[in-house]
């Protein structure tokens, strides 16, 4: 792989790593602080960190831009209020699978808004993907209406993936991201008071959570995902982001003593063979897609 070409794709599977491993520290807080409290305070931590950089960047974004970046955040809110509602209903293991039917919707809008061609071998990979996912959380059970929440999160994600193929390379990462997080902070701000969890975080693990996910996985992570995001395309992302899943499991097995299994093993394994086989031909695409992505 070429390194113009390869080396965004590392610092979004590192990012990927990142989101997967706050999935135990979250799971440990949210058992002592109330879920939308939780998501408000980590995203006012984001807004925080990424405030100092943002502002001269926002200054020089025209309108349109700050449009754009508040328009991606409300999409990004609510997947997280979404799946986090759809959840509450069904299994997890429904929730795992059905989220990462995004790396299917991602390329099909993408190719509808944006005529973004798809290459056969990231059909075949997004596929592999697809299968790693059923065999890493299994044949989706739980709620009806749950499961329509966490496809509805699916849809979001997937809109918010391709939007951002769009608009990442028309503004600065900095203000773009900045603008989601802040978008974020507000919407769960406004939920977390109209239901009543707003209260002040306290413990060392609902603090250390909230920072890990705050500063990592959301300042950084997603200043990280939307610098890579203005130099590839939606469809390969969005296959990179479902590295997510196996990362979880691999930090729920090394961190909370969870048993992944044989299945689960090898889910994870055809996922990472789905991206191995995709991303040459990926490449490739990307780089006949450059000049024009360019203007």
């Amino acid at each position: 792989m070429h390194l113009r070409t390869s080396g965004p794709l590392f610092a979004l599977v590192a990012v990927t790593a990142v989101w997967g491993v706050t999935f135990v520290q979250v799971q440990d807080a949210l058992v002592l602080y109330p879920l939308f409290a939780f998501l408000a305070v980590r995203f006012a931590i984001s807004t925080a960190v990424l405030a100092p950089f943002a502002w001269r960047p926002l200054r020089e974004t025209p309108r349109a831009g700050l449009l754009a970046g508040a328009g991606v955040g409300v999409l990004l809110a609510s997947a997280y209020a979404l799946q986090t509602a759809g959840l509450e209903l069904t299994t997890v293991a429904s929730t795992g699978f059905i989220t990462g039917l995004y790396v299917v919707f991602t390329p099909l809008i993408a190719l509808a808004l944006f005529r973004t061609r798809v290459p056969p071998a990231l059909w075949a990979g997004i596929a592999l993907a697809l299968v790693g996912l059923l065999l890493l959380n299994g044949v989706p059970g739980g709620s009806t209406v749950g499961n329509a929440l966490v496809l509805a999160n699916a849809l979001v994600q997937a809109l918010q993936i391709a939007a951002m193929e769009r608009f990442a390379p028309r503004y600065d990462p900095r203000a773009l991201t900045f603008l989601q997080m802040a978008t974020s902070f507000v919407g769960f701000t406004v939920i977390a008071l109209a239901v009543g969890q707003l209260e002040v975080p306290r413990g060392i693990t609902v603090w250390g959570a909230l920072l890990v996910t705050g500063v990592f996985a959301g300042a950084l992570g997603y200043l990280v995902a939307t610098w890579v995001q203005a130099r590839t395309t939606a469809a390969r992302a969005a296959l990179v982001f479902t590295l997510e899943a196996p990362f979880a499991a691999l930090f729920g097995v090394l961190l909370a003593g969870e048993v992944l299994g044989w299945l689960g093993a090898l889910g994870c394994a055809v996922m990472l063979a789905g991206i191995v086989l995709a991303e040459p031909s990926a490449a490739r695409a990307l780089q006949r897609l450059a000049p024009r992505r360019g203007r």
